[in-house]
Formats: C-alpha cells, sequence, structure tokens
C-alpha cells in the first residue's frame, strides 16, 4: 500500500499518476487526509498528556521524600485524571486507525513514469519480439484436437474428479508437464535463484501482504472452516517469508524460485479463448521472487525480463514482450512486462509470463525493510516477481508449433527431461 507519508506529502502526484491507472483517488484521499489529520490531533495530545504525566509522576517522589505528603496525593490525583483522559483519547484513536488503514488499502500502486497510458490490452506497447512462426501443414490441429489424438490430457476425466478447469495428464503428457518443471528450475537455480517449496495455502495476512486480500477475494479458493486461502501464485507464500523481516543491505538482493500448482476461480468464461488449456483452475507454474534495494530494483527487473525471455527462446517459441499500459495493469504492480507466445494452429498470441516490480507497496504491507551498513535508520524495500514460467500455455504452443503429421517434436532442450523427442 502507498505510505501515509507520500499520501500527506505529495497529494496532487499521487493523484495524478494514479489517473494512469484510470483511478479516479481523490475523494478517497481528502478522506485518508481527513482522518490523518484527527489521528495526528489526537496523537499529539496523547502524548502531550503522557509527558505531563511522567513529569507529575516524577514529582510525586520529590514530594513524598520531602515530607510533602498532602501535594504528592493531589499530583497522585491529577495522574489518575491523566491517565483517563489519555485511555478516553486512545479508545477514539483505534477506530480512526482502522477507518484510515482501510482507505489507504483502497488505492492501487502508483504507475511507473514509463507506463503509458491506455484502457485495455489493445493499448500495450510491444517492445520487443523474437523468433520464427512456423507455418503448419493444411491439418493441423489447435491443441485441444492434439491432446485428444493423442491421449496426453483428459478434461472429460477431470470435470469427473473435480470439474472444468482441472485437467488430468497422462503417459508422455505427464512427462512432458513435469520436464517443463524441472527445466525451469534447473535454468533458475543457473541464474541464482534458491529454491523454495512452500506451502500452497496461505493465511489471511499473507493474502493481504502482497495485496490479493481485499481486493481478490472472489478469485481465490478459500478453505472456510481454517480461513486459509489456496494460493493463485507462489509469489504469496515465497514474498511473505520476508513479512516483518528487516534484512541488511547486502543480503540484497534475495533471488527466490518455487515450482506450485495454482488456483484461480476466475476461469468462468467460454469460447475459443478459453479452450483446452488457455485458462484452467488449476495450472502448474515456476515463480521468480526478488527482494531488492530500492536503488537497484529496476535492473532486478530487466534481469528478470531477460531470463524470461532465454526461457521462451531455448523453447524456440515465437514471442513478445509487451509494456503494458495503466488500464491493463494489476493492482499492486508499478512497471509490468508480460510475455506472449504464438500459437500457431490457434493463429494468436498467449500470455505466458508476467514479469513485475511492485517498488515499496508490498514492501509497506508486509514491513519488509532493510538498513544500510552501518545505519539505524531502515526502509522498505522493493518487490518484484515473475513467471518463469506458467505452463498451460506453453504446453499448448508447444504441441500445436511442433506439430508434424506424423507426430509432435519436442524442443531439444526437454529431451533429456522427457527422454522422448517425439509424441506420436
Amino acid at each position: 500500500m502507498l505510505t501515509i507519508n507520500l499520501i500527506r506529502e505529495k497529494k496532487e502526484f499521487v493523484i495524478e499518476r494514479l489517473k494512469v491507472k484510470n483511478f479516479k483517488a481523490e475523494e478517497i484521499i481528502d478522506k485518508i487526509l481527513e482522518l490523518d489529520t484527527s489521528r495526528r490531533e489526537i496523537q499529539s495530545k496523547t502524548d502531550f498528556l503522557q509527558s505531563e504525566m511522567n513529569r507529575i509522576s516524577k514529582e510525586i517522589g520529590t514530594l513524598m521524600k520531602n515530607g510533602n505528603k498532602a501535594e504528592a496525593e493531589a499530583a497522585r490525583e491529577k495522574t489518575y485524571s491523566l491517565k483517563e483522559e489519555i485511555k478516553t483519547l486512545s479508545g477514539k484513536l483505534i477506530p480512526i486507525d482502522n477507518d484510515l488503514k482501510t482507505e489507504i488499502v483502497r488505492l492501487p500502486n502508483l504507475p511507473h513514469e514509463s507506463v503509458p497510458d491506455g484502457f485495455g490490452a489493445d493499448d500495450n506497447v510491444t517492445v520487443k519480439q523474437g523468433g520464427v512462426i512456423p507455418q503448419l501443414h493444411e491439418t493441423a490441429l489447435p491443441h485441444w484436437e492434439l491432446i485428444k489424438k493423442y491421449d496426453i490430457i483428459d478434461f472429460d476425466l477431470g470435470i469427473k474428479l473435480t470439474g472444468a478447469g482441472f485437467p488430468v495428464y497422462k503417459g508422455k503428457g505427464a512427462k512432458l508437464e513435469r520436464a517443463l518443471v524441472s527445466f525451469f528450475l534447473d535454468e533458475g537455480e543457473k541464474a541464482g535463484y534458491t529454491e523454495i517449496m512452500p506451502p500452497i495455502m496461505v493465511n489471511e495476512d499473507s493474502g493481504f501482504g502482497t495485496g490479493q486480500l481485499p481486493d481478490k477475494e472472489g478469485q481465490m479458493y478459500h478453505a472456510t472452516p481454517d480461513n486459509f486461502y489456496l494460493i493463485p501464485t507462489a509469489e504469496v507464500p515465497v514474498t511473505n517469508i520476508y513479512r516483518d523481516v528487516i534484512l541488511t543491505a547486502d543480503e540484497l538482493p534475495k533471488k527466490n524460485m518455487a515450482y506450485t500448482p495454482c488456483f484461480r476461480r476466475e476461469a468462468g468464461s467460454w469460447g475459443a479463448d478459453v479452450r483446452g488449456l488457455n485458462r484452467l483452475h488449476q495450472f502448474d507454474k515456476v515463480e521468480i521472487v526478488r527482494i531488492a534495494h530500492p536503488d537497484h530494483s529496476y535492473e532486478s527487473l530487466n534481469e528478470m525480463v531477460s531470463h524470461v525471455e532465454n526461457l521462451v527462446s531455448k523453447l524456440g517459441l515465437p514471442y513478445r514482450i509487451l509494456r503494458l499500459c495503466g488500464g491493463d495493469m494489476s493492482f499492486t504492480s508499478a512497471l509490468t512486462y508480460d510475455f506472449e507466445v504464438w500459437s500457431a494452429a490457434q493463429k494468436r498470441w498467449l500470455e505466458v509470463s508476467s514479469v513485475s516490480n511492485f517498488e515499496s507497496f508490498q514492501a509497506n504491507r508486509l514491513k519488509c525493510r532493510f538498513k544500510e551498513k552501518g545505519g539505524k535508520q531502515t526502509r522498505l524495500v522493493h518487490t518484484l516477481n515473475g513467471s518463469a514460467l506458467a505452463l498451460p500455455r506453453i504446453v499448448a504452443a508447444l504441441l500445436e508449433n511442433n506439430q508434424t503429421e506424423s507426430g509432435i517434436k519436442i524442443p531439444a532442450v526437454l529431451v533429456p527431461y522427457t527422454g522422448f523427442d517425439t509424441i506420436g
């Protein structure tokens, strides 16, 4: 969340930057500043009364020592009165603090200065494109037909076991899925990321820390009796490792990665765009997460983008990198690059990764800070994450782009992991 100091000191700047995200902030900010003024007035009065009580308490000892019992008793009565007044003020402060927090968390993160204006996907900016778009034979099939032809993924069985959007991977389909996970983790290790195996359920504090709560309750599966949430991405548990932690500058950046299944309830629409593996309720993903020094977080972002580009290049997939416009960015992001790969049979681009810098927005929720060497003051870190990579659409593109009339070729980098070079 945004800091109250930023909102107080740069009100107009915050309002103008949030307009890039098409967010009207004036009313919320006015309410925040009104609450903040009340809070500071009460806190100032409380601090004064507490100081006065401390002063009188010290005088009581001197008065008693000098035998002035009556004056000491009067002073003691005065401290009782001050204590009650402080208690009353504290009672007023609690609801104001709660209301202030409620309003602040309604504000999205400020977009970076490089974020283009826009309302949706059509306004995103292509910053790079690579790879060669394959020319398929006339009888080429989309992946939802290929998986039936070769019996490698079963959606009907998934419906029987759970429901729509929960596929069952079989035989070479399961091996391909596992091969991709291992390949992505091995490449992440080469790039200096430490592997984490986190829980796939998190508590409410973790959901709040990374910004899923209170913004996306409806998109997450909720285990109501325990008040746990199935994770929508490994970003949530891995980033929350650093909740309420104070790091030192020489520990930064922290580079972690994790493979987890991911769960999202929002995949409810119909049509070709969401057929087959294009959108699922459960899917596998390798996530990379960084905790970075604020002065170097955009260097970290560029390194993460390069890492993801290296992955799709090694898989031989045509790709493009988009800088998202304000209207297509997430609530928490300051700057996001999306990766899309070309689906030859569907003849369209499929999003397979988002790589984002959240600057201090998540860190302020997490209370994740650091100290410079020899320093006493703490500063908020910057947090970043990216898909490296999400598997369903990668699998869809690999199946479609590499199909021949005699079978599906496996990219050379995956053969050591699959143990076969063709599905067919």
